[in-house]
């Protein structure tokens, strides 16, 4: 009978994790207490690095970076926008780093090109005339959503359970070694199994943690002390997209120097600023002032483009040999594996800390590595060449767009989102409307997202990108929630769509001036005015007299009763 293995965290090395030990015969449960991405990988900035940013500082994460970076595009290539990247040198900056990141990045096998300040306006005609000269690196942008789930459905598809929205309450202990998990339910699974304030108990031969910036309490639970160095950072989404290449400046230690292409915004950040809590820190209106300004250096015309929100989110490392300093980026971007029976004498329990998403498939793989010498399994990775689901053919749904009655936009970003699973998805009876304009997401796309994760609106989003585009859900909410029906009730509809307008609202209150408070404004007169949100008896739980209405006119023309 193979080894109960429960993994906790549902991000991309806690997806990537349960997929690989999933695919090496082990009986695992993934646990998530949200939806998946819940934490820190839901908040990063999708940057897929080639190792360049790394390769003077931290030449081993470099080198993991970039080796991970080409598998991805193998595996990956629907979660991936192969944007290339340019780590630009303005006027004043120093020309002796330019030349470590050069010398950094051959000793790393990183590929580079040196281009010109007139060669880089050309590519990215938006670039700053300050820029002097660039240098090219395979840099991309890469969707976490997509990933994960995408891990997610690999590993069900070989076996596994997904256990979503069930925080982690307890580590249970006996005898110094660790037997199991207790979790708390917050509402039912994306299979709709459990109720909210369930306590249940998952038995297990092995516990790993793959929680990031939570480690440390979840360590806390099995009686183990964990230090994690965590800092927290402000990234910041504009409503129109001027770039198409990820740019970096070319210094050491920047805040705020990167700015990456995203469907149809720019994402500009972060900065890193050390927090004690990370379910609990301030959101504070110098950083997105900060990352504004620090972008617009390289990027002027994002000054003058309309932020749709803001966002923070924190960022995990581990020390193994812990210093005096105070800064994060003094930490090294790798990974550890944390065998809790060598380090602290508490068996059948490990901790993967650290890293990046980039790397997140090579910790997995390490991880999955050490669960099989922990049992003397003889069973050896194969999610450096197997594929992710939807990622085999991503020209599936170009013969058959006339089929689904698509518009080519439409079509494009639909098999980008789904991959080979377009023609499955796709292939309903009857209309298929766009349902969000702003991202080009159709009504089957939202039904077979709602198939995946129940009445859960955040986690349709998660899946599809509906409501993250210009208008942040201003037009589309009432669309989604109105997807629910018939197969779940009324009162689960409402509360959705309020939980996601709550959602959309969290993210942009720190961006508002100019055309934002305009759009931010009208998206609160359709909610509140157009569809009586804001009065709704039924949200507020008035007692409506249906009795002081009568049927209508009946076919005779008389009045009904």
């Amino acid at each position: 009978m193979p080894h109960s293995i429960v993994v906790i965290g549902g991000g991309a090395t806690g997806t990537g994790t349960a997929r690989d030990l999933a695919m090496r015969g082990f009986n695992v449960t993934l646990v998530e207490r949200g939806n998946l991405t819940e934490g820190t990988t839901g908040r990063t900035h999708g940057h897929l690095h080639s190792g360049a940013r790394y390769a003077v500082s931290d030449q081993e994460s470099a080198v993991d970076c970039m080796q991970e970076n080409r598998i991805l595009r193998d595996i990956a290539g629907h979660c991936i926008e192969d944007t290339g990247g340019l780590f630009v040198q303005l006027e004043g900056d120093p020309d002796e780093y330019f030349e470590k990141k050069l010398e950094g990045c051959e000793e790393c096998g990183i590929p580079t090109e040196v281009i010109s300040g007139e060669e880089a306006r050309r590519r990215e005609p938006y670039l700053s005339a300050d820029v002097e000269r660039a240098i090219w690196v395979p840099d991309g942008a890469i969707d976490p959503f997509r990933l994960c789930v995408a891990n997610a459905a690999d590993a069900v598809d070989h076996g596994a359970t997904v256990e979503t929205h069930a925080e982690v309450v307890d580590v249970l202990v006996d005898d110094g070694s660790v037997t199991g998990v207790e979790i708390e339910r917050h509402g039912p699974t994306y299979l709709g199994k459990g109720s909210e304030g369930d306590i249940e108990t998952l038995q297990a031969d092995y516990v790993v943690s793959a929680t990031g910036a939570w480690a440390g309490q979840l360590a806390e639970m099995a009686g183990i002390e964990l230090k994690m160095s965590i800092s927290k950072g402000a990234m910041v989404v504009t409503n129109v997209r001027q770039l198409d290449t990820v740019i970096n400046r070319c210094l050491p230690k920047g805040e705020g120097d990167t700015i990456i292409p995203h469907e149809t915004t720019v994402l500009l950040g972060a900065n890193d600023d050390p927090v004690d809590d990370p379910d609990n820190y301030p959101e504070e209106q110098w950083e997105v002032d900060m990352m504004i300004d620090i972008a617009a250096e390289m990027v002027p015309v994002v000054a003058d483009a309309r932020m749709i929100r803001a966002y923070w989110g924190v960022r995990p490392l581990y020390d193994p040999n812990p210093r005096s300093t105070t800064d994060p980026s003094d930490v090294t971007r790798n990974y550890f594996i944390l065998d809790h029976a060598e380090r602290d004498s508490v068996e059948g329990f490990a901790s993967v800390v650290g890293g990046k998403l980039t790397t997140y498939r090579e910790m997995s793989e390490s991880v999955a590595d050490h669960v099989c010498e922990a049992f003397g399994v003889d069973a050896t990775c194969r999610t450096h060449e197997k594929p992710l689901p939807g990622s085999t053919d991503p020209s599936a749904l170009d013969d058959r767009m006339d089929e689904f009655d698509l518009r080519s936009p439409i079509a494009r970003r639909s098999r980008q989102r789904l991959g080979d699973r377009a023609p499955e998805v796709l292939d309903i009876d009857g209309a298929n409307p766009t349902i969000c304009a702003c991202e080009g997401v159709s009504r089957a796309e939202i039904q077979d997202a709602i198939d995946r994760v129940g009445a859960n609106l955040n986690g349709v989003r998660l899946q599809t990108r509906a409501s993250m585009g210009n208008c942040q859900g201003g037009f589309c909410t009432h669309r989604l929630g109105a997807e629910l029906y018939p197969n779940h009730e009324r009162g689960a509809a409402r509360d959705e769509i309020d939980r996601l307008y709550q959602e959309r609202w969290k993210g942009q209150r720190h961006t508002l001036w100019g055309e934002q408070l305009s759009q931010a404004m009208l998206n609160h007169m359709l909610h509140a005015t157009t569809m009586n949100h804001d009065a709704d008896p039924a949200v507020f739980d008035d007692e409506i007299d249906y009795g002081a209405y009568d049927s209508g006119v009946t076919a005779e023309g008389s009045r009904g009763d």
